[in-house]
């Protein structure tokens, strides 16, 4: 689709449908140049409708993907979007709320993930659930796995760019408590709080960022 649609974070949306097809591509880049070339595991956090991880599984026939979300309404549209697409190298979708750790795996789970990516969450979200983010990723990533967050930022307390600064007083707009940009900075206070540290910032199209986090 074309025209932008109307502001919506639903993750059923045609705002994020017409958001994800527009950012994929860009992503789908960095990911081929972070993830494991051998066999490995990718989470990816905040998984919505599946569309993003349904794309780029089939790029990477050696990995298997498991998508997570905190609502579980999702999970049928993941599901038919996996099996629309043919995809099996994608787990069934997996109930994970980062403000309750209980839902971030079994013990099983410590350090056996190659990768988690997050996409588009943290400008509707709070940020708060970036401790638990941090604290999730430190317990599922092995030693040299990285967490990938990508979406518009505040770095050091400003905008990079004055279309992100009017993105930012759209979201403002709308009274909710938790829209609005949030801070690089604030990412990565969380990140020390659990060993993690911001590797890399790649500047993405319009005017995102890809956050590279791993183990200190």
């Amino acid at each position: 689709m074309s025209d932008k649609p109307p502001l919506n974070p639903h993750p059923l949306s045609e705002y994020v449908a017409w958001a994800g097809n527009r950012n994929r591509e860009p992503i789908l880049g960095v990911l081929k140049e972070k993830l494991p070339k051998q066999k490995g595991r990718v989470l990816e956090m905040a998984s919505g409708s599946g569309m993003h991880i349904n794309f780029f599984a089939s790029h990477f026939d050696h990995l298997h993907f498991h998508p997570t979300d905190r609502d579980k309404e999702v999970f049928d549209n993941i599901k038919k979007l996996t099996s629309d697409h043919a995809n099996d190298n994608i787990a069934d979708p997996v109930h994970l709320d980062l403000t309750e750790p209980d839902s971030w795996f079994n013990p099983g789970d410590k350090n056996s993930f190659d990768a988690i990516f997050c996409i588009n969450i943290f400008q509707v979200a709070p940020i708060t659930i970036a401790d638990g983010m941090m604290e999730c990723a430190a317990h599922l990533l092995n030693d040299d796995g990285i967490l990938l967050i990508y979406g518009p930022f505040r770095v050091e307390g400003r905008f990079t760019t004055e279309s992100n600064e009017e993105f930012h007083k759209t979201l403002s707009s709308y009274s909710v408590p938790e829209w609005g940009l949030k801070d690089v900075a604030d990412l990565k206070k969380a990140a020390a709080n659990h060993g993690m540290v911001l590797k890399e910032i790649i500047d993405m199209p319009a005017n995102n960022f890809a956050l590279i986090f791993g183990r200190g």
